[in-house]
Order: structure tokens, then C-alpha cells, then sequence
């Protein structure tokens, strides 16, 4: 029993910490894109023609994004359990959180996607 408590509640803290990665590592890669645009729009700093930093931190924040939405979707998978929404347990409320961190990696992605975009397409900056 104590053993079991224990393990639901490592599923939830590493679920409440998977939920809050994705839209975390989205703002940090929103905020590091357009630094670097703002960089290279002044033409100011040693790195401004380095892309593969740029390219470096996109990758990052698109690892940490996946590697959140791989630990929800094992976390979604918890076996021996009843089917979601059967009862209404402690289970149930895991694998929502983890279905929620599910769209939020998806999302985030998206967001990293579509911000970088602009960023590597820039070439006029008035």
C-alpha cells in the first residue's frame, strides 16, 4: 500500500513537472529568437553570422519539448490500471494531466516551429 501511494505520487510530481516544461521551454525559445534577431538586425556582436548557435538553441528547446511529451505518453500508459474514465481515480487524474502535457508538447512544438521561422527568414531589418 505505502509502496503503491509512493509511486502514484512520483507519477504525479514527474507529470505536474512534464506539464509545466513545454510552454516554459516555448517562452524561453520565443525570447531567444527574437534576441537574436534583434542581434543580427543591429549587426552587433561577434555572432551575428553564427546561425548554428541559433540553429544550436532551437534544437534544444525542441528536445526538451519532445522528451516532456515522450515521459506524459509513458506516463498516460500506466499498466494494470482500469481504462481512462472508467472510475474515477487516481489514475484517471494522472493520465489527464499527462494527455493535457500531450497538447502542450504539441503545441509548443508549433510555437518553436513558427518562431524560428521568421527569425531565419530575416533579412531586411528596417
Amino acid at each position: 500500500m505505502i509502496g503503491r501511494l509512493h509511486q502514484r505520487f512520483r507519477a504525479l510530481r514527474v507529470t505536474l513537472w512534464t506539464l509545466i516544461v513545454p510552454p516554459t521551454s516555448w517562452a524561453a525559445h520565443f525570447l531567444f529568437s527574437y534576441l537574436w534577431a534583434a542581434v543580427r538586425c543591429a549587426k552587433t556582436g561577434r555572432y551575428v553570422d553564427a546561425p548554428a548557435i541559433f540553429w544550436g538553441g532551437t534544437a534544444a528547446a525542441l528536445l526538451v519539448i519532445l522528451a516532456s511529451g515522450w515521459i506524459a505518453w509513458v506516463q498516460a500508459r500506466i499498466p494494470g490500471d482500469h481504462p481512462p474514465h472508467e472510475s474515477g481515480t487516481d489514475s484517471d487524474r494522472l493520465r489527464f494531466l499527462a494527455y493535457a502535457t500531450l497538447l502542450l508538447a504539441g503545441l509548443s512544438v508549433i510555437g518553436v516551429v513558427f518562431t524560428a521561422l521568421p527569425v531565419l527568414f530575416l533579412r531586411d531589418c528596417r
